[in-house]
C-alpha cells in the first residue's frame, strides 16, 4: 500500500487539502475518489483496491482539513465543481478517472458539465439530486427544515432529521417536513448544542447540494463516459432513487454496486456492505 502524501491547494475562499498515492509506474489516468461532505478518510479502504495506479483523495471545501477562509455559510455546487477543476489542474490537467459518491457525485456532474475534457470516466454513485424526482418539493422542504433545525438547535436534532430523510424508503410524502424529528439519542447523537454552526452536511451544503439541477444537455454532449451507480440496498432511498432518475435523463442504464449508500466502506449503519466486492465492481466498471 502506497502511503499518501498530503498537499494543499489555494482556492477562492478556501484552502483544499488532498492526498496523492503515487505508484510512479502506472500508465492509467489518475483515479480521483471523492465524496461530499465525506473527505479523504472515507476512501482509504477503496483506495487500497487500486494500488496499481495513482489515486487521489481530498477533503471537499468546508469539510475535514479543507476549511473555508471567507466565513461563508453556504457552499454551492458550482464552487465545489471549480475546486475539482483546480485540483485536476494541479495534478496535471487530466483527463482523470473519477469515482464520486453522494454529494461528490453531484459536484462531479457539475464539473463534467463545465469541463468535460478533464474527466475520461465518471462513476457517479448515488447523487442525491432531488430536482430530478417527482417528490422534489417535499424533499427540498425537508432539506430546508434540516438547516433551520441545525441553526436553531445544533447538530444532534438536525442530523436525526437528516437520517430520517436519507433512510426513508420511497417517495417523501407531502408534510414530512412538518413532522417532529426522531430523538437524536436513537442514533447515538448528542442532544446538547455545542454552539458550532459550520457543519458541511447540515449547513454549508444544505440545501444547495440536493437542490442542484444538473445540465443534462451538456452532460449528454460531453465526451466523458458517465456511469451512474446505485447501491443494491438503497435503490428505494433518496440518493438511490435520484441516481436512477439521473441515469434515465442521461439515457443510460445504472450499474448496481453492492451494499448501501456508502457500500465502499465498512460502517455501523450499513452492515451488509462488502468493500472488497465493491472495489472489484468498480474496477470492472472503470475498465469498461
Amino acid at each position: 500500500m502506497v502511503e499518501p502524501q498530503t498537499h494543499t491547494l489555494d482556492a477562492p475562499g478556501a484552502v483544499l487539502a488532498y492526498d496523492v498515492r503515487d505508484t510512479g509506474a502506472s500508465t492509467e489516468p489518475i483515479l480521483l475518489l471523492i465524496g461530499s461532505p465525506m473527505g479523504a478518510d472515507g476512501f482509504a479502504t477503496l483506495a487500497g483496491h487500486f494500488t496499481d495506479r495513482t489515486v487521489v483523495t481530498y477533503d471537499p471545501r468546508g469539510a475535514g482539513r479543507s476549511k473555508r477562509t471567507d466565513g461563508a455559510s453556504q457552499t454551492t455546487v458550482e464552487e465545489h465543481a471549480d475546486d475539482l477543476h483546480r485540483l485536476i489542474g494541479a495534478l496535471g490537467g487530466g483527463p482523470v478517472d473519477m469515482f464520486a459518491s453522494s454529494g461528490g457525485a453531484v459536484n462531479a456532474l457539475g464539473l463534467v458539465a463545465r469541463n468535460p475534457e478533464q474527466v475520461r470516466t465518471l462513476v457517479a454513485h448515488e447523487s442525491p439530486t432531488a430536482q430530478v424526482l417527482p417528490d422534489r418539493e417535499a424533499v427540498l422542504a425537508v432539506c430546508a427544515g434540516i438547516k433551520e433545525t441545525y441553526l436553531r438547535e445544533g447538530l444532534g436534532p438536525a442530523m436525526a432529521k437528516f437520517i430520517a430523510l436519507a433512510s426513508y424508503p420511497g417517495p417523501i410524502p407531502a408534510g414530512f417536513a412538518d413532522q417532529p424529528g426522531p430523538d437524536p439519542a436513537m442514533f447515538g447523537l448528542p442532544a446538547e448544542d455545542d454552539g458550532s454552526r459550520d457543519d458541511a452536511l447540515l449547513c454549508l451544503n444544505m440545501p444547495s447540494c440536493p437542490a442542484y439541477q444538473p445540465d443534462f444537455g451538456a452532460l449528454r454532449a460531453a465526451p466523458t463516459r458517465i456511469v451512474v451507480g446505485v447501491g443494491a440496498e438503497s435503490t428505494e432511498m433518496l440518493a438511490g432513487r435520484a441516481g436512477i432518475a439521473v441515469a434515465e435523463r442521461l439515457e443510460t442504464t445504472p450499474v448496481t454496486f453492492p451494499g448501501g449508500h456508502a457500500g465502499f466502506a465498512r460502517n455501523e449503519y450499513e452492515r451488509t456492505n462488502d468493500p472488497d466486492v465493491f472495489g472489484t465492481t468498480l474496477r470492472k466498471v472503470l475498465t469498461g
